[in-house]
């Protein structure tokens, strides 16, 4: 299968891991890599199992995407990676696996990955009035934002978060430490813990 995934796609980066395959692409290849993989009757990868990323936010290519796919036939699973800037986008996939409208939407809305020419790419998981993207390294911890239903005006408010670092107490100390370790009706081994010090 190595020798096969080499020669359609022809390209070297293709390592054979424990159960899968794995290969790197340039994005401007994915589309018509993604295209063999599904087409070519020796590879036969006819479903896509997921598309997700990493980010890394000190690199220049900040987002890496990785794409899985299934050969139901040869049972057989790869891995299909490539690096993005953060100013920059990707080819949508959507025109050779349906299923990837939904995926490219997630990896937009958490991510905020541009797919170009997807049929409705638009968030997915958050409010429509979200500000950022979750999945990113340098989003907070609170968010922006926090929503909620005020009973009195019968509608949904947005506030700010206001939880300012210079303003939180932070306790460091561990609940757990300097407790004596002691049972209830143990009281021989305290007082041997008295007589060894």
């Amino acid at each position: 299968m190595l020798k096969k995934l080499k020669k359609a796609l022809s390209h070297e980066y293709i390592y054979e891991k424990d159960k899968y395959y794995e290969i790197f692409l340039n994005k401007d290849l994915v589309f018509k890599g993604v295209k063999t993989l599904k087409e070519n009757s020796d590879l036969l990868f006819d479903q896509l199992i997921d598309i997700t990323a990493v980010d890394y936010p000190s690199n220049e290519l900040r987002f890496e995407l990785i794409y899985i796919f299934l050969s139901m036939k040869k049972n057989k699973r790869i891995v299909l990676k490539t690096l993005i800037r953060e100013d920059s986008g990707i080819e949508t996939i959507t025109p050779i696996y349906k299923s990837a409208d939904w995926y490219e939407r997630e990896c937009y809305d958490l991510f905020g990955i541009k797919f170009f020419n997807h049929p409705d790419l638009r968030r997915i998981m958050t409010d429509y009035n979200f500000e950022g993207y979750p999945l990113r390294k340098d989003f907070p911890l609170t968010g922006h934002s926090e929503v909620r239903y005020d009973e009195f005006e019968k509608k949904i408010i947005y506030e700010e978060v206001k939880l300012t670092q210079e303003f939180r107490d932070f306790d460091n100390v561990s609940p757990w430490e300097g407790i004596p370790n002691l049972l209830k009706g143990d009281e021989k081994s305290e007082e041997t813990d008295n007589e060894g010090n």
